[in-house]
């Protein structure tokens, strides 16, 4: 028999019950499937951690968008899947989301390189349990929305490193430019250069750090 644990993260229980009724209805006959769930970043770095010391995870489905941990390390799936990707190096990662702009697709395949990157809009129940077999024996597996992007070349390609995410993240807080040098290791400089280098990446023609927030929400980097 051949033994499966798998965590699921998402904030939505019925989602996450949905994918566990998909995978067992759909399991193969010698395989036995042990599932853990989370709902928020906190409750999957605790499973996360245990696992990582007694029986690492196999496959790990992270949703992106979460509620952030409570110190504000960890603000989504994204951020879990970098974790999961250090301290449980041989788990599958597989991304779900809402998000299907180009722009957050490509910086997530960047980041994480996930063996596994489903649009949630493209999911059918089918879809999921061929994903999840064939990502077991011969990763990746990218649902067709993300092949497709993947697939153009994005002139405009954004591309959003950690501390940025960071930053963007904080301004959406309400946090203060002022303020920002308490929760990033930078001078205020590098960080209002930071923060230039986001309004031109974004077309920012007012310069407004609100106008900054709105489009990097809509492009999906919050």
């Amino acid at each position: 028999m051949q033994q499966v644990h798998i965590l699921m993260v998402d904030d939505h229980p019925i989602i996450i019950e949905g994918y566990q009724n998909t995978l067992m209805a759909t399991k193969k006959d010698d395989q036995t499937l042990v599932i853990d769930t989370a709902n928020t970043c906190d409750a999957a770095h605790i499973l996360m951690q245990k696992a990582a010391d007694e029986r690492p995870y196999d496959v790990c489905f992270f949703d992106i968008s979460l509620p952030p941990s409570a110190d504000g390390k960890i603000t989504s799936g994204e951020d879990l899947a970098k974790i999961s990707r250090e301290i449980m190096p041989r788990a599958k990662v597989i991304i779900l989301t809402m998000f299907n702009e180009s722009y957050r697709i490509h910086n997530i395949v960047r980041e994480i390189s996930p063996d596994g990157f489903l649009i949630k809009s493209d999911l059918t129940s089918s879809e999921l349990a061929e994903a999840f077999q064939h990502i077991l024996v011969d990763p990746p597996y990218y649902s067709s929305t993300v092949s497709n992007f993947l697939n153009k070349s994005v002139v405009n390609e954004i591309y959003v490193d950690d501390i940025n995410r960071k930053i963007l993240h904080l301004l959406s807080k309400g946090i203060k430019t002022r303020s920002l040098t308490e929760y990033i290791d930078l001078s205020m400089s590098a960080i209002e250069k930071r923060k230039k280098q986001l309004k031109l990446l974004f077309s920012i023609e007012d310069g407004k750090d609100e106008s900054l927030i709105i489009e990097a929400r809509k492009k999906g980097f919050l």
